[in-house]
């Protein structure tokens, strides 16, 4: 299926029938598709910064004054790309019964003795980002620290945007 930027767009979307999501998921990536990817993320913010990398649903790797920040959708920005982005969010944390039954079953969730659940929301636009069960008392969990110039120079072959 050739991956036209409508195709990718609605790919993002979540709009693509699995018949048609399938071969775009198991056959050879389009070359390409990156830079269309990125192009399609950037055209629906209101924000100029260039995104170097998509980081999460919500978020980016963007470059802002010779930095590379952490921001949102909705232009909150986070700070350096290196720390975890999540020490910045607002923080829902479920610790007892009652919070952990408002979204499982009675005894179907976790003992909050032995787990918590943390659910981490910007705090420009209020989006959920991300929900982490872990033990109580755990340190908070960085998901992702990408190589952003070794990502650039070997998987497209160039520099990063911010290096050219």
């Amino acid at each position: 299926m050739k991956e036209d930027k409508k195709t990718l767009q609605r790919m993002l979307d979540g709009q693509l029938p699995w018949e048609q999501l399938k071969p775009i998921i198991g056959d050879h990536k389009d070359p390409n598709r990156f830079d269309a990817i990125i192009e399609i993320l950037q055209e629906k913010l209101n924000w100029k910064e260039p995104i170097i990398l998509p980081l999460h649903e919500h978020l980016y790797i963007v470059s802002k004054n010779g930095e590379r920040i952490v921001k949102c959708d909705c232009g909150y920005e986070f700070g350096d790309y290196r720390i975890n982005w999540k020490t910045k969010c607002k923080i829902r944390v479920r610790d007892t019964f009652e919070a952990i039954e408002e979204l499982y079953p009675k005894d179907m969730g976790c003992d909050p003795e032995w787990e918590e659940l943390r659910e981490y929301f910007c705090p420009g636009c209020f989006s959920l980002l991300d929900v982490e069960a872990v033990p109580p008392g755990y340190p908070v969990i960085f998901n992702f620290l990408p190589e952003i110039d070794v990502f650039y120079e070997n998987w497209l072959g160039r520099k990063p945007p911010d290096k050219e």
